[in-house]
C-alpha cells in the first residue's frame, strides 16, 4: 500500500509525464473498435473505445424471419458483446498506462471514465 502511495505522491510531482501519459491514452482509446456478432452472424455490432455503438448489421435472413423479440433479442447480445470487448481493450490500454508510470496495473481500476 505504501508503495502505491509513493508511486502516485512521485507521479503528481511530474506532471509533465502524467499529461504525457494521458494523452496517449486517449488517442489509443480513440482508435480501440470491437465488433461481435449474434446469432451465428445474423446480427453483427461494432463499438468504440469511448464505448459508442458505431453500427449495428442485420442479416436479410433475419429480418426474413419477421421475428420482432428474436431479432431485438440478437441486437442485444451483439451490442453487449462488442462493448464488453471494447472495455476489454480500453482495460488493456489503461493497464499499460499505469505501467508507464511505474504504478501497479489495477490501481487505475482499468479504464478512466470521462477521459475520452
Amino acid at each position: 500500500m505504501f508503495k502505491e502511495l509513493g508511486a502516485m505522491m512521485s507521479l503528481m510531482g511530474n506532471r509533465g509525464k502524467l499529461q504525457e501519459e494521458i494523452g496517449k491514452f486517449q488517442a489509443q482509446v480513440g482508435t480501440i473498435t470491437a465488433e461481435a456478432t449474434a446469432g451465428a452472424g445474423y446480427v453483427t455490432a461494432k463499438a468504440n473505445g469511448k464505448l459508442e455503438v458505431l453500427s449495428v448489421k442485420i442479416s436479410d435472413e433475419v429480418l426474413a424471419l419477421n421475428d420482432r423479440e428474436v431479432l431485438e433479442d440478437l441486437v442485444a447480445a451483439a451490442v453487449n458483446q462488442a462493448l464488453a470487448k471494447a472495455r476489454e481493450q480500453v482495460a488493456a490500454a489503461s493497464a499499460k498506462m499505469a505501467e508507464n508510470m511505474g504504478l501497479p496495473a489495477g490501481m487505475l481500476g482499468g479504464g478512466l471514465p470521462g477521459l475520452g
